[in-house]
């Protein structure tokens, strides 16, 4: 299939600006055109309340966004780790999403602020996040969430992120997950090392780009061997949760996440894959541009909604 011309407009509004690519512009100058509108993702519903507490982590105080649907509950859970290679990125961005797929699935949903590289490279997002699980859990009865309906879910580096804690969920023995929700993951720096790597410039997120992000993610490569940095390097798949994962069509990531749809599939884990024909890296972000953006949420939800109902 071709791309989809409302991706393609994005990419020339996006072209339009003029801005460097990530990998050239650094991490700095990154963050400071990375504030877009509030609605990028599309309407920003009611029926959510949204709260703001902090939670001490292994090495910061960090953010979160709790969003609670409206009724009586007990709910669901997610604990959400947003994109941005590591980088970039922040949880009001995600606002549009999260209040429609915490409504779609019945669930609270907390999403973290992890602190980001290159200032805090692995292990540390990866413990901000585990620790942000481990937060939810310990309140799961003042949230008034079902303690063992609660999942984890991300997009792009949130999606390694939720790949790498839930391999950790499993290993630790402490926290049973009902799911794992990856959005196009972003799993192992192999995918984007060779030249001949589809979908390596203009679409969005470069292969130059990606290369960049993961050399700011981890500290060489002894990380490149540990599987909560790069869960590809896991030796095990086995006892991982239901997992719902999606791949772009247009994607520098398509392989990675394809090569790991099949890793958790010959594990025995319950997968519903889906690859977006015509999309792009991020479209998830772009629904005020890109209608399958917002149409995608119910995709995720009609599967968490399938596993949570087993």
């Amino acid at each position: 299939m071709s791309i989809h011309p409302q991706a393609q407009a994005f990419l020339d509004l996006g072209a339009s600006l003029g801005l460097p690519d990530i990998s050239e512009a650094g991490a700095y100058a990154a963050r400071a055109t990375g504030h877009s509108e509030r609605d990028l993702s599309g309407p920003i519903e009611s029926g959510v309340t949204i709260e703001n507490p902090y939670f001490t982590g292994p090495t910061a105080d960090l953010p979160l966004h709790v969003y609670t649907p409206d009724g009586p509950g007990p709910f669901r859970a997610m604990v959400y780790f947003h994109g941005g290679g590591w980088v970039v990125n922040y949880i009001t961005k995600y606002d549009a999403q999260l209040i429609s797929l915490a409504k779609k699935t019945n669930s609270v949903i907390v999403s973290v602020n992890y602190q980001k590289s290159p200032e805090h490279k692995f292990p540390i997002p990866f413990d901000d996040c585990y620790a942000a699980l481990e937060w939810t859990v310990a309140n799961a009865q003042a949230l008034n969430i079902d303690p063992i309906k609660i999942g984890v879910g991300g997009d792009s580096a949130g999606g390694n992120l939720a790949s790498g804690v839930a391999l950790a969920a499993r290993d630790r023995g402490d926290i049973k997950l009902a799911y794992q929700l990856l959005i196009y993951p972003c799993n192992g720096p192999e995918f984007v090392h060779d030249d001949s790597v589809p979908n390596a410039d203009g679409y969005g997120l470069t292969q130059k780009g990606m290369k960049w992000l993961w050399e700011q993610y981890l500290n060489g490569d002894e990380d490149r061997s540990h599987p909560y940095a790069v869960p590809h390097a896991a030796s095990s798949y086995e006892g991982l949760p239901p997992t719902v994962i999606i791949t772009a069509e247009f994607d520098v990531l398509r392989l990675d996440g394809i090569a790991y749809t099949k890793k958790l599939k010959d594990a025995g884990v319950d997968v519903a894959y889906r690859d977006m024909e015509g999309m792009i890296h991020g479209f998830f972000n772009y629904g005020k541009y890109i209608d399958e953006g917002i149409a995608v949420r119910d995709y995720f939800a009609g599967e968490i909604n399938r596993i949570l109902s087993m």
